[in-house]
């Protein structure tokens, strides 16, 4: 939005010239940032009371790690702040004009939507569990999908006008499973190692990659900043993937697709990132608000389809090494304990409790080592996936 202005103040008269530094991409980005962290830091403590005078509070697990009892009532959903931080700040930034930014922004609100729905069931009806598995999940499938259907055409064109096209005539091709080579999965650290999709392939692993993210991230909400600052890490390095992807220069140095709009995506990420970082503010051990599913959700949501439009699957699952594992904990957790019941009578465990950051808690690791270990973590990860943009 304030591009337009600064683009029609400068058509009134040369004095707005100064003006022109609203078309610097990395100005905007940093302005987005600054904003969203203001906004997040000004509201927070509004959105807080206000949660709390509608006992909005987090029911805790009978059977969770004990020591969290005493966070039972702690205001939740307070994902709204970010969210609301984020858009705002993105709505002021970004160039409207740029479909990749809208369809992130969609899927977030979308995600944190049904997240919404989970916290609301939570702590209306006073249920830890929230909306059902099955109920979750197809929602989120259905948003995936969408998406992923948008982006397998529109990752190599310029409109939405030429997307609408490119989907007639696949599906009056009979489903012709071809997509141009920048649609390809791309394998880190190698300089032309790709792997062609085709139209179902690439919808398939969009699809994973976005609803995965989504899971990984709100099942590594546990712990007081736990999710938060690996998100903001991740989301930082994401949008500077975004940022040369977008550029036909840096693309082409590097050995990137050159994909056209992408780089507005920083935007986004830099609005992420100070969003993030005002909910830390008050996230952080002993916390005043959780960010529940309608913050994790959406947020990881964001990650992964950034990550589809930029390219970087395999560089997301680097990056957001803490999300995996403990996504893949979880599934590990459930598969071996149902494996044994089957088996054995009687269900066992290989970790003392899932997800993971549970486990080291049980271990006697204290709630802040566990966080700001997995903070560590999350940044040696992230600065092995920036790696792979010179290491080729």
């Amino acid at each position: 939005m304030l591009l337009s202005l600064a683009d029609w103040l400068q058509t009134l008269s040369p004095q707005f010239g100064f003006f022109r530094v609203f078309q610097y991409l990395t100005f905007r980005a940093v302005m987005a940032a600054m904003t969203s962290l203001l906004i997040g830091l000004a509201f927070g403590p509004w959105v807080i009371a206000r949660l709390t005078s509608l006992k909005i509070g987090q029911p805790v697990r009978a059977y969770g790690v004990e020591s969290h009892m005493v966070k039972t009532g702690t205001p939740t959903m307070g994902g709204v702040l970010i969210l609301i931080s984020i858009g705002v700040s993105t709505l002021l930034w970004f160039d409207w004009s740029n479909r990749f930014v809208w369809i992130v922004m969609l899927v977030t609100i979308g995600f944190g939507a049904i997240g919404w729905v989970d916290d609301w069931r939570k702590v209306v009806h006073k249920n830890p569990e929230g909306m059902p598995s099955g109920e979750k999940y197809f929602w989120q499938s259905v948003i995936g999908l969408i998406a992923a259907l948008y982006l397998a055409f529109s990752v190599s064109e310029t409109s939405n006008l030429r997307v609408l096209e490119l989907f007639i005539r696949w599906v009056q091709s009979g489903f012709a499973n071809e997509l141009p080579p920048k649609a390809d999965l791309m394998v880190p650290f190698f300089k032309t190692i790709s792997y062609p999709l085709g139209v179902f392939g690439f919808i398939a692993l969009t699809y994973f990659v976005i609803v995965g993210a989504s899971n990984a991230v709100n099942l590594t909400d546990g712990l007081d900043g736990l999710a938060i600052m690996p998100v903001v890490m991740v989301g930082s390095a994401l949008g500077i993937f975004a940022y040369i992807v977008g550029s036909s220069v840096y693309s082409k140095y590097l050995l990137f697709p050159y994909i056209p709009g992408a780089g507005e995506l920083l935007i986004f990420c830099a609005a992420m990132a100070g969003a993030g970082l005002a909910f830390l503010w008050f996230n952080t051990h002993p916390a005043q608000v959780f960010m529940g599913d309608v913050g994790a959700l959406s947020l990881g949501g964001a990650l992964g389809t950034i990550a589809v439009i930029t390219r970087q699957e395999i560089v997301l699952g680097i990056m957001g090494g803490v999300f995996v594992a403990e996504a893949l904990s979880v599934m590990v957790q459930v598969m071996w304990f149902k494996y044994t019941k089957r088996k054995y009578g009687t269900g066992r465990r290989i970790l003392k409790m899932a997800p993971l950051h549970h486990h080291f808690e049980k271990s006697g690791w204290k709630e802040t080592q566990v966080v700001v270990r997995f903070w560590i973590v999350t940044m040696l990860l992230c600065l092995i996936g920036l790696a792979s943009l010179k290491l080729r």
